[in-house]
């Protein structure tokens, strides 16, 4: 029988009711593995009835104890990492060493958030004023609730929870179902960690649960990645409900080749950025754009050698370059974007179309595909792709490979690669983009800075992790107070600090 894949409401796992359920696939076999519930808005409302109940006396734990919950956490999830990355790698289809790295990088946001009782200090003034002192504290905002992608399991969640929890909020997560299992077990960690029940909360479902999510004025914030399409809703929706939206949409990310640049390093970057984790990233390089045609063209012979080296095989054995996509429609729609791409006039250099693993011949998998001489007025150019697919955009000099980048739609990543310190500087300073990357091919930036787009790629003031989550988290309170001596009469002038 196929196993169900439960609900983690109010500290325990719980049997769904809706009657609803979607299937979650092995993408390295394409077959059913197990099925997950499509909560009702019934059983949303039950969760976030369990979050408000949990949340005061949860924000009223001192910071530094919070801290240690989560540092009791990191220890129990470093102690499954193994289980938890091939749980992970099973569901979504990335190799096992690329799952781990989805875990690592949301606990380096745990490791982030544990700082809290520093992050959530306020400010002082004393004597701002005769007998006056003002000063100010952050409070959390109460329960708050975050919509993440199929794309990373782990990170997304634990970037939006770990400061959330930090701060002293209730945490609800809708996270993917198409690959759920890593939520709830993570869950459960938080449980075993001393997370009291119902601060953590994990509804699995489809549009009945996050419209349930964004109409409930008992949720005060919202943070989501996806699509850039769904972003705007849910940002718009969110907003128009009164809560805070922290939205992150779609990307085309840049790669800009300067002559001057070590070309066997760029193709190395370039495959490595492009390709992995079958170029499920939001932060996958998907352009690469020479200056010249000289660097283009040597380029382009680099990265043939190289990508047609590739190899692509189920996420469960080791060896293999990147495993299956996480769906066949997501191998279809891929394709289609492949197939427009030539009936555009892009030349086709490599093809990924039509491969087959032994003895995973109904896995979800498509090869390394590339593309040369792409035009700004293509598809392929202008629309996320979201698979393995390169694309080279040749640029006749500077100015033109960074406007590309500048004017494209989606503003999320870019990187540059040169030996010239003076065009990497102006690069960084002039290009309409929201993380730059200087010789790194993918720029995500560390824990303790954040991490948005700009443009279509991200709708709200606050971007993810550094201090800007405790920013989005939070409220601040400023009190302004005085100790007269005595009575002083009464004034109806507007208050100074004179």
């Amino acid at each position: 029988m196929t196993r169900t894949i439960p609900h983690f409401i109010s500290g325990s796992l719980h049997t769904p009711d809706s009657g609803r359920f979607g299937e979650v696939y092995d993408p390295s076999t394409g077959r059913v593995q197990a099925r997950v519930p499509l909560a009702s808005a019934g059983e949303v409302r039950w969760a976030i009835d369990a979050a408000e109940r949990a949340q005061p006396a949860w924000a009223a734990t001192n910071p530094q104890k919070r801290a240690r919950v989560l540092m009791r956490f990191l220890e129990l999830v470093n102690r499954e990492m193994d289980d938890l990355a091939r749980l992970l790698s099973s569901e979504h289809g990335k190799t096992l060493d690329d799952a781990r790295g989805d875990i690592q990088r949301g606990l380096e946001v745990i490791e982030f958030a544990i700082g809290a009782p520093h992050l959530l200090k306020g400010e002082y003034s004393t004597g701002a004023g005769a007998g006056i002192d003002v000063y100010s504290m952050r409070q959390p905002l109460g329960v708050v609730a975050g919509i993440t992608p199929f794309n990373f399991p782990a990170m997304i969640p634990l970037w939006k929870a770990g400061p959330a929890l930090a701060a002293g909020n209730a945490f609800i997560l809708k996270p993917s179902e198409r690959d759920p299992s890593v939520p709830v077990r993570l869950a459960e960690l938080f449980a075993e960690a001393g997370l009291p029940a119902g601060v953590f909360t994990v509804v699995h479902g489809d549009q009945e649960a996050v419209d349930a999510i964004l109409t409930d004025e008992r949720i005060h914030a919202i943070g989501f990645v996806g699509s850039t399409p769904i972003a705007g809703h849910i940002y718009t929706s969110a907003t128009a409900h009164g809560k805070r939206a922290q939205c992150f949409g779609g990307a085309k990310n840049h790669m800009i080749v300067m002559p001057d640049a070590d070309l066997d390093q760029v193709a190395d970057a370039l495959v490595g950025a492009g390709y992995g984790s079958a170029g499920e990233r939001c932060m996958a390089i998907s352009v690469a754009v020479p200056v010249g045609e000289a660097t283009a063209d040597a380029l382009a012979a680099k990265l043939i050698e190289r990508v047609g080296a590739l190899t692509v095989g189920p996420s469960s054995v080791p060896g293999f370059d990147y495993g299956p996509l996480i769906s066949r429609q997501a191998v279809e729609r891929v394709e289609q974007a492949i197939q427009q791409g030539i009936d555009d006039g892009a030349t086709l250099l490599l093809d990924g179309r039509g491969i087959s693993v032994a003895e995973h011949e109904e896995g979800f998998y498509l090869g390394p595909t590339l593309f040369d001489h792409v035009s700004t007025d293509m598809a392929l150019y202008r629309e996320e792709i979201f698979g393995p697919v390169l694309v080279i955009a040749r640029a006749s000099d500077y100015e033109e490979a960074l406007a590309l980048a500048s004017d494209h739609e989606f503003g999320n990543g870019v990187a540059i690669f040169t030996r010239d310190g003076g065009i990497a500087r102006d690069f960084t300073a002039r290009v309409d983009v929201g993380m730059v990357g200087v010789n790194v091919p993918i720029p995500v930036p560390i824990a303790y800075f954040t991490f948005g787009g700009w443009k279509r790629s991200g709708f709200g003031d606050l971007n993810q992790h550094g201090a800007d989550a405790f920013r989005f988290y939070t409220k601040t309170k400023t009190v302004t107070s005085r100790w007269p001596a005595g009575a002083t009469g009464a004034s109806f002038v507007i208050p100074t600090m004179d």
